[in-house]
């Protein structure tokens, strides 16, 4: 017995386990079982995701990053409830911080970049390369998200080294505005 991929389908699968004679019932109670499980889990997430919406809208930087373009409610609540943007000097010192910079190699006065570190906040650069990717998905000429830069350094890099950079870009403005405590402001496009 075959059916479509995803939890949306279990409610079919199990319909039709039962219908089935040939389903011996000893895997048919399995199944109830699991697929009961299934909906006990979607209701605990639910539930969560309830719960950190009104944190979410409860927290004034939290509602400040949410506007950043690739920084979602969950992201911009971690950033808040995670980072105390005066513990570091600058933009650069809090991508670093989360591993979203290059390696520097220097001896004899000069410096090469290596690749990126990944020594940071994991969950946190987690959060910013997905939100990264979710822009560069929707990155067209002419759209919201297809800023210039962004447009160039996709034509030049692959996708996932473009999301590295770009999220590096998001953190800093992220900073930027947990340390002014100012609003999101688009960069203006030029034309």
């Amino acid at each position: 017995m075959t059916t479509g991929k995803g939890i949306g389908r279990v409610d079919d699968l199990l319909d039709r386990v039962a219908s089935d004679a040939t389903v011996p019932p000893a895997a048919q109670e399995m199944l109830r079982f699991a697929g009961a499980e299934v909906a006990h889990l979607d209701e605990r997430i639910g539930a969560l995701d309830r719960q950190m919406q009104r944190r979410h809208k409860a927290n004034p930087v939290s509602q400040k990053l949410a506007q950043i373009p690739g920084i979602g409610p969950i992201g911009a609540l971690s950033l808040a409830l995670t980072v105390d943007a005066g513990r570091f000097q600058s933009a650069r010192h809090f991508a670093a911080w989360l591993g979203l910079v290059p390696k520097q190699h220097a001896t004899g006065g000069r410096q090469r970049l290596g690749g990126i570190s990944q020594a940071g906040n994991e969950r946190l650069r987690r959060l910013l390369v997905g939100g990264a990717m979710s822009v560069i998905r929707f990155a067209k000429p002419g759209s919201k998200s297809g800023s210039a830069w962004l447009l160039q350094l996709l034509e030049r890099k692959p996708r996932k080294l473009a999301a590295v950079a770009l999220a590096n870009k998001m953190a800093r403005i992220a900073w930027a505005m947990m340390s002014s405590g100012d609003a999101y402001r688009p960069c203006a496009v030029a034309g």
